[in-house]
């Protein structure tokens, strides 16, 4: 009998993605192996493998949930904190790396992209490509602020706001830097101040 095409949007896929994608954040995606994840979600290996068609896609998945959840929760209260213009390009600025601040507060164990490249990086994983656009959406966030904004290096100054902004979110997770996203936002501020 041949295999069913993978088929996730059915409520045992969900119940799957939500379980792994739980075990995959708190505990790491090589130590969480697919017979554990069926278990605490109550369905055999064989539905895993029915609903996702391997460990790998089930990453890939989660990642790409993932990915969701913080575009829909940055964009929507980046877009409360007010209109764009230029007069509002460093304020945005600031205002974005707030609320990663406030994302970080609530997520204990860092940048899922970043735990995960660390485990899956280097190799032809799917979940490489997922991590690669979550760091690219962020690269382009910052960039258009300062392009809505007028500013005329907004790619390149966008660029260095990124850099900011991912080592904010990497010193503030390893408490190297517990102030590390109030250092970055006043780096920002520097960085756009208008010279002279």
């Amino acid at each position: 009998m041949p295999r069913r095409s993978p088929n996730p949007h059915t409520p045992a896929g969900e119940k799957i993605l939500t379980t792994a994608a739980d075990l995959f954040y708190h505990r790491g995606i090589r130590s969480v192996g697919v017979d554990l994840i069926a278990d605490q979600a109550g369905v055999t290996k064989k539905t895993l493998y029915d609903r996702f068609g391997s460990k790998d896609a089930l990453v890939a998945a989660y990642l790409t949930r993932r990915h969701e959840r913080w575009v829909t929760w940055f964009g929507e209260r980046l877009a409360a904190r007010g209109a764009a213009g230029p007069a509002r390009g460093v304020d945005r600025v600031v205002a974005a790396l707030e609320l990663a601040e406030e994302w970080a507060r609530e997520n204990e164990r860092g940048c899922a992209f970043v735990n995960a490249h660390g485990e899956i990086g280097g190799s032809d994983h799917p979940g490489n490509a997922v991590i690669l656009a979550d760091k690219l959406y962020m690269l382009g966030v910052f960039t258009d602020l300062l392009s809505d904004a007028g500013h005329p290096d907004a790619e390149e100054v966008g660029a260095q706001v990124h850099l900011l902004y991912e080592g904010a979110m990497v010193a503030y997770t390893t408490r190297a830097q517990p102030n590390a996203f109030a250092a970055a936002r006043a780096a920002a501020r520097g960085l756009l101040a208008p010279a002279g």
